[in-house]
């Protein structure tokens, strides 16, 4: 069997006629050419099966890879799955499509510290998306000699950050259920470090927890309702280690058993929530006349359906993290960037039942 053999740039340039550096500007510095002249190129190289020049070459060469990296300690399906992370992909996607730049997800497992993907990651620098701050993958981030911007959690020092003022926002949240009259909550939260708890939170794990966003949610829940008169060691908080509808519904349930009385569930964000509002229909509980729900994040279903939850901008943080590492920030702006958030006071709120509604119904 003949097999004719790729044509090189070299070849390319004889049957053009022209320098190799000619054909070379055709694909990289398109603006050194005329069309007319670059059209040829292109359309011999089409004729002749020219490939183009080989990327890992020129990577070496420039020692530039021509991507972003986004470390996600997470399973790769994550990724599609979460639609806050989804967003955040999206904007991150469209940042790099505005400079010319690959994006090269780094999905890592979060119970297995092998930091190898991270080491072999070809890419010019990374953005870390919400990674608690002893995790070893974030460590072997910043040990390369490469830009890296944070997105969420954690903050460190020296180092460029996108997010949002979380324990701000949840306040808000928290101080509206208090107007409403709730004093009886109890508290969804996701994973509060990378040892695995599915149970009750005290407040020691919580305010030693190493992922900074869940730390301040929790803090700004608890701001709110020790200035209402409730004393924060009293109510119950109950984290899970995966991040999924079932996850807030065995967290609801898990909850609602211990304490039956509590008349508002404060979650840390719409995905546990979402499970969590299975849960109250799974035990006949109407929501929000016998048990007040509520979210974070603003993703699509939970707005289908009228979710209490704190709206982020999940598509401009992506956007805004991606512009931060590539650049194209103002460079006399500050390089943390807090995105503004909005209170939306859903169909899943509302004042507390009364002992005696809740003894002889509505």
């Amino acid at each position: 069997m003949h097999v004719r053999r790729p044509a090189t740039l070299a070849s390319l340039a004889a049957e053009l006629g022209v320098s190799r550096t000619t054909v070379s500007n055709a694909y990289n510095r398109p603006d050194q050419l005329s069309p007319e002249l670059r059209r040829r190129v292109l359309e011999t190289a089409r004729r002749l099966g020219y490939p183009g020049p080989d990327p890992v070459a020129r990577s070496l060469r420039t020692r530039k890879a021509g991507a972003v990296g986004l470390l996600l300690t997470e399973n790769l399906s994550y990724a599609f799955r979460d639609p806050a992370a989804l967003g955040f992909l999206e904007g991150l996607a469209l940042a790099c499509e505005d400079a010319g730049q690959g994006l090269h997800l780094v999905p890592v497992n979060p119970e297995r510290e092998d930091v190898a993907a991270v080491h072999r990651a070809g890419v010019d620098g990374f953005v870390v998306y919400s990674v608690p701050d002893d995790d070893p993958h974030l460590a072997a981030v910043l040990s390369r000699p490469v830009p890296t911007v944070v997105a969420d959690q954690p903050i460190v020092d020296g180092v460029d950050r996108v997010g949002i003022d979380d324990r701000g926002a949840i306040t808000a949240l928290a101080q509206r259920l208090i107007a409403l009259g709730h004093r009886r909550v109890g508290v969804v939260c996701m994973r509060l470090a990378r040892d695995r708890n599915d149970g009750f939170a005290p407040v020691e794990r919580q305010h030693a927890a190493h992922f900074h966003v869940q730390r301040a949610r929790l803090a700004g829940i608890a701001d709110a309702f020790t200035i209402a008169g409730v004393e924060w060691s009293r109510v119950p908080v109950v984290e899970r280690f995966d991040h999924s509808t079932a996850s807030g519904a065995s967290a609801a349930a898990q909850l609602l058993d211990s304490d039956p009385q509590v008349t508002a569930l404060v979650c840390t964000s719409d995905i546990l929530a979402l499970g969590a509002l299975a849960e109250a229909k799974r035990r006949g509980l109407r929501v929000p006349q016998d048990l007040t729900i509520t979210g974070f994040d603003g993703i699509p279903d939970g707005e289908r359906i009228g979710l209490t939850t704190v709206r982020q901008p999940v598509l401009e943080k992506g956007k805004a993290a991606g512009k931060l590492l590539l650049g194209t920030v103002d460079p006399t702006r500050p390089r943390e960037i807090t995105l503004e958030t909005e209170l939306v006071t859903g169909a899943t709120a509302a004042p507390p039942r009364t002992a005696e509604e809740r003894w002889f119904g509505p």
